[in-house]
């Protein structure tokens, strides 16, 4: 039977590239939960979860356009350094937070500085690669009225923020 919407699912997952690269885990950092039917994780590995029963555990290798996206080289933009405000730490690696013009918050990263300009990249940070999932189901439970109405799964002992 298919998991339902607004239920929390609890999982632990190591999430990996083709190269055998760790690229995210729950193993040191507990379990991750998330609230069904509300776009909080890939539309298809959601799929995945939602047919699985509790305990049991799922290999699903997602290609980039059903994971982050295939690399799209027009969202590397080279930018003045004068459009950056004279606190910013501008090395290659940094990841800063910018606005489009209907307020749209839209994470980049900085890939290369240079003395009057520099690169940053508006990709998601795993577009363009194939990922590679082992996943446990560990519960399913219903979703609070709470934790629906906050749209985010709260602690054993409530919400936490």
């Amino acid at each position: 039977m298919a998991i339902e919407s607004n239920k929390v699912v609890t999982l632990n997952f190591t999430l990996t590239d083709d190269t055998g690269n760790i690229l995210d885990s729950t193993k040191d950092g507990g379990p991750f939960t998330y609230i069904s039917g509300k776009g909080m994780v890939l539309p298809k590995l959601e799929e995945a979860v939602s047919i699985m029963m509790i305990g049991t555990k799922k290999q699903l290798k997602l290609e980039a356009v059903d994971g982050y996206g295939d690399y799209n080289e027009d969202a590397v933009q080279v930018v003045g350094k004068e459009n950056f405000p004279g606190d910013f730490i501008l090395e290659v690696g940094m990841e800063y937070m910018a606005s489009n013009p209907d307020g749209v918050h839209m994470p980049f990263v900085i890939t290369e500085v240079r003395e009057e300009d520099v690169t940053i990249d508006f990709n998601h940070p795993l577009a363009g690669k194939t990922l590679n999932f082992d996943l446990e189901l560990l519960d399913v439970r219903d979703a609070t009225p709470e934790e629906l109405a906050h749209g985010h799964v709260h602690g054993p002992n409530g919400h936490h923020h």
